[in-house]
């Protein structure tokens, strides 16, 4: 039986990349984004795939369901999502900083409890959020995603020492500027590899630490930024 993956944010970018390396490597995968762009991956790659957005309960709900009724298990949830409003960090609205909290952190607690007794019950299972490289960097340009993010990594840890005995394994991957947008020379430049990350070269990292041969790794923000973050 071949392993089961829920890959969110899934329409195109990262989310689609990961889809595409996971199915490729013998998973199931169950896709989900706000736009048809998962339904449409899904088909190509002979997964499920749902309209839907991580900001609603319910929508994870029904995500998580459609999996257990088509496969009967959950092996594997990558925790992608899109990009929090940008600007001016005292310009930024209560409300732009609620949604951001629901897209980035909350969608993750919420995918935890309602995919953790499957794992327990299954013996097993990993879980891997796509955060930046900004969460342990802050950066003005990213105000919203810096201070929620470093917040995932404090439930990240949390998690991981609680459910390590239980075989299921967290970890956060912390992204610098990828393909999947535009990247100005400027940007490029202050770069060690002087160049933009490619969204294979994140979808191969996710697969690893999905992976068996990760099996001992958990509980880490690991960071594929081109060697742009400073801290040791």
């Amino acid at each position: 039986m071949s392993k089961v993956a829920i890959i969110t944010a899934a329409g195109k970018g990262m989310g689609a990349a990961c889809a595409r390396e996971l199915s490729h490597q013998g998973y199931s995968v169950v896709l989900m984004s706000r736009s048809q762009g998962a339904i449409d991956l899904a088909a190509e790659l002979g997964g499920l795939g749902l309209q839907g957005s991580v900001t609603e309960k319910e929508d994870l709900k029904k995500l998580v369901n459609t999996t257990l009724g088509e496969f009967g298990r959950i092996d594997v949830v990558i925790n992608n999502t899109g990009h929090p409003a940008k600007g001016d960090l005292l310009e930024l609205s209560e409300e732009d900083w609620h949604h951001g909290l629901n897209l980035v952190l909350l969608n993750v607690s919420k995918m935890a409890k309602l995919v953790t007794p499957i794992m327990q019950r299954q013996g097993g299972g990993v879980f891997v959020n796509i955060s930046t490289f900004a969460a342990f960097e802050p950066s003005a340009s990213f105000p919203i995603s810096s201070v929620l993010r470093a917040g995932l990594g404090s439930y990240m840890k949390l998690y991981a020492d609680k459910y390590a005995g239980d075989n299921i394994r967290m970890n956060n991957l912390l992204p610098g500027f990828i393909d999947s947008y535009d990247v100005d020379d400027k940007i490029l430049q202050s770069i060690p590899l002087k160049r933009a990350g490619t969204v294979k070269e994140v979808a191969k990292t996710v697969a690893f630490l999905a992976s068996d041969e990760a099996a001992y790794i958990t509980g880490q923000n690991i960071k594929i930024d081109g060697g742009l973050t400073r801290s040791v």
